[in-house]
């Protein structure tokens, strides 16, 4: 097969993977005598650097053929797709030239299960360590790695990718018993425990190991799981394993599927309520079980943001004065960022902020207005909850004044 053909195949069965991402990655860049590429520079997907600035990943399958048969999974045995595989060899020199014409910074590398895992993983691992070790290639890499593979195959990864990952895939180990009875959630999670062992070494002194950390991804609407079960499972997670991110990935109907799927899409907005609410566990100071208790039949409301939803369900707990109340209470508060937040508390250091000044310092004020006070304004607190929900609803009827 021609090499066009098999990267327009390869590249095209890789999409269905959403955790593909740079973030925590060292800083390497080219220096005479010292290698080639870059994990630091602007920029064939798109990520972003610990700094937020985008680079794009040559993101592949290394093969699309599998001995699984998930039901949920594109690639499955049971598929009728067209099959390629690459060499290792081309891989590596498609990641080269890819990147001497600009067109990349690094290398995302997926595969199907082909012989065993620990041959797949063995094929994966020395496309990471010819990059490295060969051709002095600087630039990020990120492997997917094999659950079953062995633990020496893991260890041999983290010393050549930035960023490990294994895909949990669905919310239960019920799940996925039923839809890919061929897959372990105890393997999965072992696999993601080796990985978490040699995180911790390398950050007592050991070897450098999977310098940007491990992620997983987790399917949205292929079963019954509800957006609670989904954010304990994800909670649970992030505190076994160092997660460094969970990505969620909504189910995408494929052709001649099982009965046991759905037969259509989660609506995405579903999936974007599942980020936010991911959010507000790492990095607003919410635990698992206020933002469920702001779901009562279960899942997110996809007419308003996590935040809002539990700010409504809690509105004894507001006003907050932006002139006195403390970083974790302003995090609470709908339409400040963490970002807004920080500007705040170093502003009103110098000085009483008002209304205006919230809204320079980048508040979003049709969320905020209701549970903030400043020295010029205080809300009237007459509306009731409902009220309030028509008027803070994403999908909100245009003609209604905000406040």
């Amino acid at each position: 097969m021609q090499l066009e053909r098999k990267l327009a195949l390869l590249a095209d069965a890789a999409k269905y993977d959403a955790s593909c991402a740079s973030s925590g990655a060292p800083k390497r860049s080219s220096a005479p005598g010292g290698g080639m590429g870059s994990s630091t520079g602007m920029g064939i997907c798109h990520s972003y650097t610990p700094d937020g600035r985008c680079v794009s990943l040559l993101k592949i399958l290394l093969t699309n053929f599998c001995l699984y048969d998930c039901l949920y999974c594109v690639n499955r045995r049971s598929s009728d797709v067209p099959r390629a595989r690459f060499a290792i060899e081309e891989v590596v020199e498609l990641t080269l030239s890819f990147y001497r014409r600009n067109y990349i910074e690094g290398l995302f590398l997926s595969s199907g299960i082909i012989r065993s895992a620990d041959y797949t993983m063995e094929q994966l691992v020395e496309v990471a360590r010819r990059l490295r070790q060969e051709h002095a290639f600087l630039g990020y890499i990120h492997l997917k790695t094999i659950p079953e593979a062995s633990p020496e195959l893991i260890a041999a990864a983290g010393r050549h990718a930035d960023r490990l990952s294994v895909n949990i895939e669905l919310p239960s180990r019920e799940a996925l018993a039923r839809l890919a009875p061929e897959k372990s959630d105890v393997s999965i999670k072992r696999a993601m425990g080796r990985i978490r062992l040699g995180l911790d070494e390398a950050g007592a002194g050991g070897a450098k190991f999977a310098p940007a950390g491990q992620s997983t991804q987790v399917i949205v609407g292929a079963d019954a799981s509800t957006d609670a079960n989904i954010i304990q499972s994800a909670d649970s997670l992030y505190r076994s394993y160092r997660l460094r991110r969970i990505y969620y990935s909504a189910f995408s109907p494929i052709q001649h599927s099982s009965a046991r799927l759905p037969n259509k899409a989660p609506p995405l907005l579903r999936e974007h309520r599942l980020y936010q609410a991911d959010w507000l566990l790492r990095h607003y100071g919410f635990s698992t079980s206020e933002i469920v208790a702001a779901m009562p039949n279960g899942n997110l409301d996809l007419q308003l943001d996590p935040k809002t939803s539990w700010a409504l369900s809690n509105r004894e707990q507001f006003p907050a004065d932006v002139n006195a109340a403390d970083r974790e209470k302003l995090l609470r508060v709908p339409g400040f960022g963490v970002k807004t937040v920080d500007r705040i508390v170093r502003s009103r250091q110098y000085r009483s902020l008002r209304l205006e000044d919230v809204k320079r310092l980048g508040a979003v004020l049709r969320k905020a207005r209701p549970f903030i006070t400043t020295s010029d304004y205080h809300p009237a607190n007459e509306d009731s909850s409902e009220k309030l929900r028509g008027v803070l609803a994403d999908v909100a009827n245009p003609q209604q004044p905000l406040f």
